[in-house]
């Protein structure tokens, strides 16, 4: 197995001090260090902790060493496109540690600014509390008997909110008292 802690800690920008604080309970630089680098047995207690601490799942710690990994190879600067010194393993978009379930939406026919073949990542939100920060977002809704409502979310009074579809010629939908909203965060489009 490859261990990939040092790699996910340097695309986020950390040092081993903050990974070292963020972990519960903290440890030291050194530590992480030598778990980074093999010198110390990377046990399951221990990925969980760093993971949280990454705030990553912790299987995303480890690869098997003949499974390929995306690469990054270059930067989008202001200047155009800048080669990095050394390519990286990409850190593939994921859950969050800690964060809402993932859900995931496969666009099979264009509606609005989606296109067939797109797929659109949200973020599952129970706390109605959120919700309000989510009006004019994308969002996909709950409704009974297994269907969903999918579109712009433009108004909520208290549990009750209206969506509108992405198209034209369509009305918008009043769904009452859904169990959860997820918010769109990402869309995955092939070029």
């Amino acid at each position: 197995m490859i261990n990939r802690i040092r790699d996910i800690r340097r695309e986020k920008g950390l040092t081993l001090a903050d990974v070292a604080e963020a972990c519960i309970p903290p440890t030291t630089p050194q530590t992480i260090g030598r778990l980074e680098t093999g010198m110390r047995q990377l046990s399951l207690a221990w990925m969980n902790r760093i993971a949280a601490a990454l705030e990553v799942e912790p299987e995303l710690l480890v690869r098997g060493e003949g499974s390929a990994q995306p690469q990054l190879v270059a930067r989008l600067a202001e200047h155009g496109a800048e080669a990095l010194t050394q390519p990286r393993d990409a850190i593939l978009p994921n859950q969050l540690a800690g964060d809402a379930p993932m859900l995931a939406v496969a666009v099979e026919c264009g509606a609005g600014e989606y296109r067939a073949g797109d797929q659109l990542w949200l973020r599952q939100i129970e706390d109605e509390v959120e919700w309000g920060r989510l009006v004019n977002r994308d969002v996909l809704v709950p409704r009974p008997a297994g269907r969903f409502a999918f579109g712009r979310l433009l108004d909520r009074d208290g549990r009750r909110i209206a969506v509108l579809p992405p198209g034209l010629g369509h009305r918008q939908l009043v769904i009452d008292n859904p169990p959860w909203i997820a918010v769109a965060e990402m869309l995955v489009r092939r070029l």
